[in-house]
Order: C-alpha cells, then sequence, then structure tokens
C-alpha cells in the first residue's frame, strides 16, 4: 500500500454543510477512497490507477446552485491513512443507545459499542445514509433473523445487526478495501455469525434472507432490487439508502413491481432510507 500513488483532491465547500457530507457521498459512489474532513471543506484521494480526467463529470452536487465548490488537486505518495484518521474520525451516538467509534476513543456505556476502523472504505455511521440505516436496525426485530448487508462498507449495519441477535448473515462488497475492512472489524467486535463476500449481485444465486440491508447508490439499486425480492423470505424486509427523496418515485416503483410495499421512511438533509415488506 506505501507504493501506491494517490490524487488527493482539496475541495472548497460553502455552506459547509450539508455540502460537505453530500459531496463525501457522490466521490465515494464516483471511486474515491478515502476523506479528510477540513475547516474549509474536504479533502478526497483516488488511486492514480483509478483516476481519469472527467473523474467529476458525475458528480452532481458540483453542478448545484446551492453551493459554491471550488478544487484543486495533485499527486500524493504514502498517504499515512491512520494518522489522517486518528485525527479526523469523531465518534458518533445512535439513538442514545448505539455507539460508533474507533479503537482509539474512550469506550462508550451505551447498549451497542460498535468499534470501526474505516481506513479506505465507506460507512462510519458519520454520513446521513448509514446513521439512518443504524436507526432502521436499532428499531426493528433481528433476533434469529437471516440477513444480507449488501454493500457492506466497512460492515457497521451487519456488526449491529449481529448484536441484535440476527444470524446468520451474509456482508458482501465488490470493492477489496472493504472486503478486507469488513473482515478486520467483524473480528474487531467479536462478531461469530457474518460471513464477508468480496463481489456482487451475481453471489445471491440461491441464497435467501429474512432481511436484506442495501446502502448503495440509486443506479445499482435499480439494477438488483428484483434480485434482493427474489432472495427475500415471505414477509422479509428490504431495508435500501444511498439515494436522495427525489428518487423515492423510481425506487418505490420498481419495489411495488416485484411485490415490496414501502412501510417506513427515514430522512435527513434530503438523503432517504426506506422500508419496505415483502407482501
Amino acid at each position: 500500500m506505501s507504493n501506491l500513488i494517490y490524487i488527493g483532491y482539496d475541495f472548497k465547500v460553502a455552506p459547509l454543510q450539508p455540502g460537505v457530507e453530500i459531496l463525501i457521498a457522490e466521490l465515494g459512489y464516483g471511486g474515491f477512497e478515502s476523506f479528510v474532513e477540513t475547516e474549509t471543506g474536504v479533502t478526497a484521494y483516488i488511486q492514480k490507477d483509478e483516476w481519469n480526467a472527467d473523474i467529476l463529470k458525475d458528480i452532481q452536487i458540483l453542478d448545484s446552485d446551492e453551493f459554491e465548490i471550488t478544487f484543486e488537486y495533485n499527486e500524493i505518495e504514502q498517504v499515512n491513512w491512520n494518522a489522517e484518521w486518528e485525527r479526523n474520525f469523531n465518534p458518533i451516538v445512535v439513538d442514545d443507545i448505539c455507539a460508533v467509534r474507533a479503537p482509539f476513543h474512550d469506550k462508550f456505556d451505551k447498549e451497542y459499542d460498535i468499534i470501526i476502523e474505516p481506513k479506505m472504505s465507506f460507512g462510519t455511521g458519520h454520513h446521513e445514509t448509514t446513521h439512518m440505516m443504524l436507526q432502521h436496525i436499532l428499531k426493528n426485530d433481528f433476533k434469529d433473523k437471516s440477513v444480507l448487508d449488501m454493500g457492506c462498507g466497512t460492515g457497521v449495519l451487519a456488526i449491529l445487526a449481529e448484536m441484535k441477535g440476527a444470524k446468520p448473515l451474509d456482508a458482501i462488497d465488490i470493492d477489496n478495501w472493504c472486503y478486507l475492512n469488513s473482515l478486520e472489524n467483524v473480528e474487531r467486535n467479536k462478531c461469530h455469525h457474518i460471513t464477508v463476500l468480496e463481489g456482487d449481485a451475481s453471489l445471491l444465486k440461491d441464497k435467501t434472507y429474512d432481511i436484506i440491508i442495501a446502502n448503495i447508490n440509486r443506479n445499482i439499486l435499480l439494477q438488483d432490487i428484483p434480485v434482493y425480492a427474489t432472495c427475500l423470505n415471505a414477509k422479509g424486509l428490504l431495508f435500501l439508502s444511498g439515494f436522495y427523496k427525489e428518487d423515492i418515485p423510481a425506487i418505490e416503483e420498481l419495489c411495488n413491481k416485484v411485490g415490496l410495499k414501502c412501510v417506513d421512511t427515514l430522512e435527513q438533509n434530503n438523503w432517504v432510507a426506506l422500508k419496505f415488506e415483502k407482501e
């Protein structure tokens, strides 16, 4: 890893919030691997081998009239990711009962205490989509339920699901960093029922679950929702996030076509997390 060359983008964002959070989410879905929030915005990193001159063309917030965003970029070698995270990763508490923290933070006196070393993966609980998915898990029954965490990132959602009694669980991500990071975090939180897999929805053939969690982007969800519906047991639950409020009609229309009914919606800063039940 120390020999990898990265391109670092220094973004200045006004207003900072929710601009920085939206920008990080869109850059994450666009291939950027790590983010460090700054006083004026965020610095984002992508491997030089994965970079191209049009890397920002699908980042919608850059075209938004609501935010003023400028950036510079340059080549960087040997980024010390652990030092960056230690400086910038603050613990969070969800609904006063679930803490998500790094190994170097003090333990919280909460019912669920999750330790995440995010490294270059997406999903520390700080972004609205992860935060709302944690909320969904906290308020639903997971005891003895078979669960899939699709696009698992750090594995934080699968880890909380196991802490709430789910078993067995699969955590799947197409990104190798996320796969390796989830393996580490599963072990770090002493989880015994989570199988971490590297790949996409093609891994789901012949698999069935009581609950599926998918915090991915809109286009991947629209592609894979029919697969999720096939994998869900009768009366199974599907939790979806990673998209905006204006994307709900397209998501809901497809879900309805495959026998899934929306029964709950959470919203934060125009991001949404939906709960569907298999009819």
